[in-house]
């Protein structure tokens, strides 16, 4: 089984969901607040959890407009490149 979004997503609205999405979404804020953008790796580095609700938190800050992904052909999802969305 591989990482599916849409999936993956329900976990988000967990308490523990919550508490996580609410990590990364910190941690990615100063990441690229500080120099520009954030890798994946970067943002979910040193976090305690599953990895695909880790993800998945990351995936539902790019839905709500708050990261902006940089598209790459065959990048390795922790090499995926984030910038500031339009609704930060």
């Amino acid at each position: 089984m591989s990482y599916v979004y849409e999936e993956q997503k329900k976990e988000i609205f967990t308490e523990d969901g919550q508490v996580l999405f609410l990590k990364i979404r910190d941690k990615a804020k100063n990441l690229i607040s500080n120099s520009g953008a954030a890798t994946m790796g970067k943002i979910i580095s040193g976090m305690l959890g599953n990895s695909w609700d880790m993800l998945a938190c990351v995936d539902r800050m790019v839905e709500l407009g708050e990261l902006r992904e940089i598209k790459q052909v065959g990048v390795a999802g922790q090499d995926r490149i984030f910038v500031k969305g339009m609704n930060n």
